[in-house]
């Protein structure tokens, strides 16, 4: 949860943003504005320079992510904001003070519900020796839904079915198979590296001749990042 609200975490020699994957190397003093900042402040400043804030980079999620419905990430938003119950009221045309007031509890209630669901899955996880071991989803997907609900072993029979000698014998038409398929090849890629287009080309050509297709898909799903000219490419961790 610290973690989270921060918007960064550490490793042993960066920090990560989990905003979108940059990564600051310890160490190292940075620049910003005519000032030197060491890296765990710097990280700060990138996340408010580029995110603005993790509060509003979380609120901005897919809402099967967050499980808040429009009017409600709206109200969160002008709370954010620091604004009065009445001046709510107003910028939103609604009811009266006192039925901001009500959305208030209700956003209240539904933390205490999110905290007992929390409480309940762990203690949950100590006794449920049948559940079957999902596969983490990547902290840069770009949307999350059932392609997503992949155990382990449908990994591995997933990877055995479409990749023989380390190629890739087809693209997969199912979306929970694409993303298997992605995400293998993902592990290929090298980290805190910037590929330009023709030598990540040469790499994904390695794995099925239409280089173009898994390039495109890798972006798509949220596997690399790129520059708006496409000349550069990373792997967004």
């Amino acid at each position: 949860m610290e973690e989270l609200k921060n918007g960064y975490i550490h490793e042993k020699d960066s920090f990560i943003c989990l905003l979108c994957g940059e990564r600051i190397e310890k160490g190292i003093v940075y620049p910003f504005e005519n000032r030197m900042y060491e890296a765990e402040r710097y990280m700060r400043i990138h996340i408010e320079s580029t995110h603005q804030s993790v509060f509003e980079y979380l609120l901005g999620m897919d809402k099967k992510l967050t499980g808040l419905t429009e009017h409600q990430m709206n109200l969160l938003a002008l709370f954010y904001q620091g604004k009065s119950d009445k001046e709510i009221q107003k910028d939103l045309g609604i009811g009266s003070a006192s039925t901001i007031r009500h959305h208030r509890f209700a956003l209240k209630e539904k933390e205490r519900q999110a905290k007992t669901f929390l409480a309940l899955m762990e203690l949950l996880r100590e006794k449920d020796e049948y559940a079957p071991a999902f596969v983490p989803v990547h902290k840069t997907a770009t949307m999350v839904d059932e392609r997503y609900n992949i155990t382990q072993d449908e990994q591995e029979q997933i990877v055995k079915k479409y990749f023989a000698e380390g190629k890739l014998t087809k693209f997969p038409q199912r979306e929970k198979q694409k993303l298997v398929v992605l995400r293998e090849i993902s592990t290929h890629l090298e980290t805190n590296y910037q590929y330009d287009e023709h030598a990540l080309n040469q790499i994904l050509r390695g794995f099925y001749e239409d280089y173009v297709l898994i390039r495109r898909y890798l972006v798509d799903y949220g596997f690399l990042d790129r520059k708006s000219d496409g000349s550069s490419y990373w792997l967004r961790k």
